[in-house]
């Protein structure tokens, strides 16, 4: 995700700079134009603005407490915007420990994927500031097609659980509607065409739909991810009848198919 949404803001003629803890991904930006920088340290050294994407709370406490973390800098007057998914109480930590160094900090986690960050039209929800949240938003709007302020510090991330379990909803929801009509002999392109061609119709059931089809379980989500997201809203209360069994699905399922798709969960639900 870093990387298309990087390209976005060097296309729309901002100096980017870049660090990547895996170096070969910094190459393809290297090649767009952007900078790089050794550290997150020497990153915010050189930067006004951070966008921080990475994967779980604990690279979250690296990116910012490690040796060259973020923080180590002690840099004031800075933005820092954490785009990842992970819990409201890691952001508001970081928020009060950047506050601390006399910068801002704002929690503005996405929903899209690869695809809507390649065209720049993803769904940012942030946490933080009113004022932070307007200084920044010129570049936000240059990531999503719709940057919305829904609370202060860990509002963007418990929006963004939220979104996630209705994704794990859509996902096993879809999965155990095309193995039952299979198991009841209706073709799945038959069922997957009244589906988008119905009320039901939107654009993750049409996408995801192809990828059964097509038998493409290659991740464009992986479902390590959503299991991780469903355990994040479990911790913060999430205990609903659906997301009970969303949370049970998706947590057998990482196992074997945690690196493959989201829709892999198909492939649980049929016992595969």
């Amino acid at each position: 995700m870093g990387i298309p949404m990087s390209q976005q803001l060097i296309k729309a003629g901002y100096p980017v700079t870049v660090y990547n803890r895996s170096k070969e991904k910094e190459e393809s930006l290297k090649a767009s134009g952007a900078a790089t920088a050794p550290s997150p340290k020497e990153l915010i050294e050189q930067t006004d603005i951070v966008f921080v994407m990475v994967s779980n709370d604990e690279a979250i406490n690296d990116i910012f407490n490690g040796s060259e973390g973020l923080l180590s800098a002690k840099a004031s007057g800075k933005v820092i915007i954490n785009m990842s998914t992970v819990s409201p109480g890691i952001s508001k930590q970081m928020a009060a420990l950047s506050r601390e160094q006399g910068s801002d900090y704002l929690d503005a986690p996405v929903s899209g994927s690869v695809k809507q960050a390649e065209e720049g039209t993803l769904v940012i929800m942030a946490g933080g500031a009113a004022a932070t949240f307007e200084q920044v938003k010129p570049e936000l709007e240059k990531l999503g097609k719709l940057a919305l302020l829904v609370g202060d510090s860990g509002a963007g991330n418990t929006a963004k659980l939220a979104i996630n379990t209705l994704l794990a909803f859509h996902s096993q929801g879809l999965a155990e509607t095309v193995l039952f009509a299979q198991q009841n002999n209706i073709k799945t392109e038959d069922m997957l065409t009244i589906i988008n061609n119905g009320a039901m119709s939107n654009i993750f059931a049409k996408i995801k739909g192809d990828a059964i089809l097509n038998d493409n379980y290659k991740p464009a989500f992986a479902l390590k991810h959503i299991a991780k997201d469903l355990r994040l809203a479990k911790a913060e209360g999430l205990n609903s009848p659906l997301a009970q069994a969303a949370y049970q699905t998706f947590q057998e399922a990482e196992a074997t198919h945690g690196n493959e798709d989201i829709i892999a969960v198909i492939k649980q639900v049929a016992g595969k």
